[in-house]
């Protein structure tokens, strides 16, 4: 009987383990290729946005966090064999990606726009598109909108391995323009030298079904890492350091509606 009654009091203990233990590192993926959310230093350190939320969060869950640089098609399939715990690097909440992973609270929200040369018209309609070589990262939301709003306009979809990659093709000629997120496109390509010459055209992107409700940390499917960032999202939003990060980086509020 004593024997049944330790053997339950184990099962219990087990159980009620945290999903990380004290001394276990929490490994978050990240792709350092999209200022101003993640890019590298001249010394090779990753910073940005992103990274500064992360470490944010992980001293509000008095956890250690080490980061792993992937790129960004290989996030998903790295969290799903376990060689991260979490990625966070300006990953779209969608339906589509929820029957992979889930999804913390949303950290930010920006929409998605087009960018091409200074002076060139788009409407609402984005019928002028027809024919011109449009670029995307591979594997991002902006990919999948692209081929299934742009393509059928008689766009013709390039996908890139990077963002920066995308920059280059632009700059020189083998793109006519990029669709990614706004923010991205702004701080990582307009405000920059390379981006002289080049402006926001057409509309903005927004569309649910495509951009979701906004970017979030992805996660395990069931894993209680989920609640904890949760909670720390809501405590550095309550304690200013939210607000002093994002002031770091952008003169607006970055978190939305």
């Amino acid at each position: 009987m004593k024997k049944l009654v330790l053997l339950g009091a184990l099962a219990l203990s087990v159980l009620s383990l945290p999903t990380f233990a004290d001394d276990k590192p929490v490994k978050i993926g990240i792709e350092a290729a999209y200022p101003p959310f993640a890019s590298k230093a001249p010394d090779g350190s990753i910073v940005g946005f992103d990274y500064d939320i992360g470490n944010a969060l992980c001293e509000e869950m008095k956890v250690k966090c080490v980061w792993v640089e992937q790129e960004f098609d290989g996030l998903i399939p790295a969290l799903k064999v376990r060689k991260i715990d979490a990625i966070l690097s300006s990953m779209s909440i969608t339906e589509d990606r929820k029957k992979s992973v889930d999804f913390t609270n949303k950290y930010y929200n920006t929409p998605a726009r087009l960018v091409m040369k200074e002076g060139t018209q788009v409407s609402d309609g984005l019928t002028e598109l027809k024919g011109k070589n449009i670029g995307v990262q591979r594997g991002s939301i902006h990919e999948r909108f692209a081929r299934e709003v742009l393509a059928p306009l008689g766009a013709e979809i390039k996908p890139y391995g990077s963002q920066n990659e995308i920059y280059l093709d632009v700059t020189a000629g083998r793109l006519d323009g990029t669709v990614a997120d706004a923010t991205l496109l702004n701080d990582g390509f307009l405000k920059t030298d390379a981006g002289k010459g080049f402006a926001f055209v057409g509309p903005a992107f927004t569309d649910v079904k495509y951009f979701g409700d906004g970017v979030g940390i992805a996660v395990r499917k069931g894993d209680a890492l989920k609640d904890k960032i949760n909670s720390a999202i809501v405590a550095i939003r309550e304690n200013g350091k939210y607000k002093q990060i994002q002031d770091k980086y952008f003169a607006f509020d970055i978190y939305g509606k």
